[in-house]
């Protein structure tokens, strides 16, 4: 089962205007071929499907624990579009939706994430195809599986890198910024467990593509942290036999900060989740939403 956690992994700034077009080059890291919908969907299916978990623990719980950072990567993502998509529209209630407020839709290039979706975030791609279980692969074959995740983790670092260079604002640099270190950890994780298995040194690959983060303002605070020798167990008592592999005098990749990798109990930190008003022009949550509000402010103090 999981705990889920009303905090995003990390903050992230609020944009100062809505950037559609930014949003929809960010959708591409929650719905693309390696992103994180398909990471969560690899983890998470062969979490489920590992064979012989008992006697192979400290791999099935690397798999099990990545596959929990996964559903909050994906609603870092998800935030951050939705950020971004922050408009157009008339904020205010009782809007004049016969002027057009959603006019500027015409010449974006994911019109459809407004026209259907309010503004928020879906498990499709920049060009809005929509993800699928193609990206998932989950064979039972332990060092296939790892191998492919070492892959995936590979192709979301590129993709990663190739969103960040098509942004200047603060928001998507800054989910991409968090995510190449923590996809870093994802990486150098399966590298070791495939070392351990294989003994072949996969880790002499990484990274790939051969940019390290210094080049990343974004990342630095996350390196500084030690955010890059970090994995969380997110559970409170489980998962502690990935140690074995992430830990044990293992020491971070050449070209980070350096130190030993830990296994960390529990949760990151995190931020807490911003709060996007809403806006009657897109009837979200209403066009005339005063009920709502009433209504939730009775069940609030009810709650108390």
């Amino acid at each position: 089962m999981f705990l889920r956690i009303d905090r995003l992994q990390t903050e992230l700034p609020i944009p100062t205007k809505p950037d559609p077009n930014a949003a929809a080059a960010l959708q591409e890291l929650l719905g693309g071929k390696y992103g994180e919908m398909s990471t969560l969907g690899n983890y998470m299916f062969q979490s489920f499907n590992f064979r012989s978990k008992s006697k192979l623990r400290p791999f099935y719980s690397l798999v099990a624990a990545i596959t929990a950072e996964e559903l909050g990567h994906v609603e870092l993502v998800s935030n951050g579009v939705a950020l971004l998509n922050n408009g157009p529209g008339d904020p205010t209630e009782n809007a004049d939706i016969s002027g057009a407020p959603f006019e500027d839709m015409q010449d974006i290039r994911l019109a459809a994430s407004f026209l259907a979706n309010g503004g928020g975030a879906m498990p499709m791609n920049s060009n809005g195809a929509s993800w699928n279980m193609d990206f998932v692969t989950t064979t039972g074959n332990v060092i296939f599986d790892l191998l492919h995740n070492f892959h995936l983790e590979c192709g979301a670092r590129l993709h990663k890198l190739r969103v960040y260079e098509t942004m200047t604002e603060p928001t998507g640099r800054e989910v991409c910024g968090y995510l190449l270190v923590r996809g870093g950890v994802h990486a150098h994780a399966y590298a070791l467990a495939i070392k351990k298995l294989t003994g072949v040194d996969i880790e002499k690959m990484l990274p790939v593509p051969n940019i390290n983060l210094d080049k990343i303002p974004e990342s630095q605070k996350y390196l500084a942290e030690g955010s890059h020798r970090r994995l969380y167990r997110f559970s409170p008592d489980d998962y502690k036999e990935m140690a074995g592999i992430w830990g044990n005098g293992e020491m971070a990749l050449p070209g980070d900060p350096p130190g030993e990798l830990e296994v960390v109990d529990g949760i990151p930190e995190g931020s807490k989740i911003p709060e996007l008003e809403g806006t009657p022009s897109a009837f979200a949550p209403d066009y005339a939403p005063e009920e709502f509000y009433e209504i939730a402010t009775k069940l609030y103090k009810a709650s108390r």
